[in-house]
């Protein structure tokens, strides 16, 4: 009995001890921590939190469901990522392919307006949110100081960061991303009530515009001056200028470190799955949505082309990621860019394919492969399969229509990125002469599968050369000229 009473006693000495340590050392955020993580039987974050954080909402206007496609739910996951799918937790997969959803299916209770976390895919939408202030004059430039919007910036090393460099993860500022350690970066800015008194007290040790790192701090300094030079916060603004012109269906929500108080920009946007597939369509159709111009043409091609520094992780050119968004380029053929989140949420865009794939889970493999995640190729090699050639070939009874259009010959931006994105005009101005040529066919012979959208793309492919650059940032209908 006496030693139990000794036990005892020593424990709630040490228990002490270890709470004054924390108020002392301004550490109260690991309280939320462990409350949210090991009291509820988890090791790290969840896509739910939202709900334990306070949030600022983005709201909707006109609101337009997404169209299904004649063949929607036809074609199932192959069965051999059935595994992974179920591995990593997956609770919503969708693939939209021509403007039109082919294929959804969700998991654990989860639906098409379920909302949970985006996490990093929020950094994506911060660069984009940026590429919109630059086009209204808000900020000059990105290559404009931070200094110019933030005065803790002003002075130093600190003054020679610009929004370029926090746009590429190259500013030099000595930030960690630690998801492990319970007192690093990440840890505290997710549980922690004070986003900016966090963010300022790191410095530039290293000459901006040198190195990719990846670390969040850059974004929340993005949103810090983003807030400055809108005089919004960056939810208001995303409601403004992003999600009421795609006419998203549903509120989305930015967890904040407190009441009143920054948006975890870095992370927390929580929306669906087809509300955020919205994000790929204005990316697929140059900055437009249906056809009208949310983000500057130019500011779309850039953001997608690889930031000219060294990738510390390979010590070799950076070829992974651009305006935080991340690149894969010629996979299978393909020049892919998404956007992604820890637990393995992405949005990927698979421009010659005019195909959109969105994954939310709950987990995400730890291996990689050239630094993306190994579940992202099983998620796009699912859709590849499903959908990469949905019509037969030839059509039987089909006569194809001599090309009314010869492409010119431009320079691209890049030999890399991107892959041929055609405006919404060129694309509705081509899509319907096709259209009118192939409804005067035999459409008898093309079988109840194929929709009238189908064929008309199908066609489309055989008019035009598989990949026309832009002119200039630009893919209009001057750059074709009829045949004489």
């Amino acid at each position: 009995m006496k030693l139990l009473k000794k036990i005892l006693k020593w424990f709630l000495i040490i228990f002490v001890i270890i709470n004054v340590m924390i108020v002392v050392s301004g550490k109260s955020y690991l309280y939320k921590g462990v409350a949210n993580t090991y009291l509820k039987g988890r090791t790290g974050v969840d896509i739910n939190d939202y709900l334990v954080f306070e949030n600022r909402t983005i709201k909707v206007g006109e609101t337009k469901e997404w169209p299904l496609g004649a063949d929607y739910n036809r074609s199932k996951i192959p069965s051999k990522y059935i595994s992974d799918v179920e591995k990593f937790k997956t609770i919503a997969y969708l693939v939209i392919k021509d403007d039109s959803i082919r294929y959804e299916e969700y998991w654990d209770g989860y639906s098409d307006t379920s909302h949970t976390s985006s996490f990093s895919m929020a950094k994506t939408f911060i660069s984009i949110l940026v590429g919109i202030a630059v086009d209204e004059g808000k900020i000059k430039s990105i290559d404009q100081p931070v200094g110019d919007f933030l005065p803790e910036y002003k002075d130093g090393d600190k003054s020679k960061v610009t929004i370029r460099h926090l746009l590429t993860m190259s500013s030099g500022i000595n930030f960690t991303e630690d998801y492990k350690n319970p007192f690093s970066f990440p840890a505290e800015a997710y549980y922690g009530t004070d986003l900016r008194k966090l963010v300022y007290k790191y410095d530039a040790t290293q000459e901006p515009g040198k190195y990719f790192d990846y670390l969040s701090g850059n974004t929340l300094l993005l949103c810090f001056a983003l807030s400055k030079a809108t005089g919004m916060s960056v939810s208001d603004y995303a409601s403004e200028k992003l999600w009421k012109p795609i006419q998203a269906e549903y509120d989305a929500y930015w967890s904040l470190d407190r009441r009143d108080g920054d948006e975890k920009a870095y992370c927390c946007f929580n929306s669906n799955v087809r509300d955020f597939a919205r994000i790929g369509k204005v990316y697929l159709d140059s900055g437009r949505w249906n056809g009208k111009q949310i983000v500057p043409e130019k500011y779309v091609f850039e953001s997608i082309q690889p930031a000219p520094v060294i990738d510390r992780d390979f010590n070799l050119k950076n070829n992974r990621y651009g305006y935080s968004w991340w690149l894969l380029p010629g996979y299978k053929g393909h020049n892919i860019f998404y956007a992604r989140g820890i637990l393995g949420q992405y949005i990927i865009m698979i421009p010659d394919l005019d195909m959109i794939v969105v994954r939310l889970g709950k987990e995400r493999a730890k291996e990689q492969i050239n630094g993306h995640p190994v579940d992202l190729y099983q998620f796009i090699d699912a859709a590849l399969e499903m959908y990469s050639n949905p019509l037969p070939l030839p059509l039987k009874g089909m006569e194809i229509p001599q090309a009314p259009f010869r492409a010119g010959v431009a320079t691209p931006l890049s030999n890399q990125f991107p892959p041929a994105l055609l405006s919404s005009t060129t694309h509705s101005f081509l899509k319907n002469v096709c259209c009118q040529k192939i409804l005067s066919a035999q459409r008898k012979e093309m079988g109840a599968e194929l929709s009238e959208h189908d064929v008309c793309w199908y066609q489309l492919k055989l008019l035009l050369p598989e990949r026309i650059f832009p002119r200039e940032g630009r893919q209009d209908l001057s750059f074709f000229q009829k045949e004489p």
